[in-house]
């Protein structure tokens, strides 16, 4: 299955569950930034439950935007704001310390556009993962295109799909009940190497 998907900050589990099961992935580099999406959002198990982490960008004057040209408004410590927000949520789950090392750094890394910091963050969670994927990226836009599945719905934050992914345990279970679809961080810190088992165990239907 070859598959077309927005490169977003640290991926859902629906994201990586298409992609988990793709021949090839293709990342959408030529579209418009919208706001209201994952594109500089996403979700964790905080202790007071579902938690947004949000990277301020700078909006242009122009109507319309190429996600791929967005800046990332760094005079903001969001950086070490999101860190500090992962340490609180995640310090006790079981696979935290076996992936701190190789995730920390990224929150020391400056960039300046957020498509390419999202790109960065992908890589390295790939690797965390051991998920090899072969990817490319689009060279003009397409609204509908042939031969590919279409998964650049996943994008919009504000029109959550009521997925029937299996539940694994998280660390505010007790609280707050199982939490579905956020962060591929959430899944990882929790899961660790069995991770990848579980993304190519769900399913999710193309729109």
């Amino acid at each position: 299955m070859k598959i077309i998907i927005h490169p977003t900050y640290f991926p859902n589990i629906a994201h990586f569950v298409a992609m988990a099961k793709a021949k090839e992935v293709i990342l959408e580099f030529d579209d418009n930034f919208l706001k209201q999406t994952y594109r500089n959002r996403t979700y964790i198990y905080g202790a007071n439950g579902k938690l947004a982490l949000n990277i301020p960008v700078i909006h242009s004057q122009k109507n319309r935007q190429k996600y791929r040209d967005v800046k990332i408004f760094n005079e903001e410590k969001w950086q070490s704001q999101h860190w500090k927000s992962l340490l609180s949520a995640y310090r006790t789950s079981p696979f935290f310390e076996y992936y701190e090392d190789e995730l920390q750094p990224l929150f020391e890394l400056k960039a300046d556009y957020i498509f390419d910091f999202n790109l960065k963050c992908f890589e390295v969670i790939c690797d965390c993962l051991q998920l090899e994927l072969n990817t490319s990226k689009t060279k003009i836009y397409q609204n509908t295109i042939e031969g590919l599945s279409d998964f650049r719905y996943l994008v919009n934050a504000k029109k959550e799909q009521p997925y029937a992914f299996d539940t694994y345990t998280q660390v505010f279970n007790e609280k707050h009940n199982f939490i579905p679809n956020l962060s591929i961080l959430d899944l990882l810190f929790n899961e660790g190497p069995n991770a990848l088992n579980y993304l190519e165990s769900q399913t999710i239907i193309v729109q």
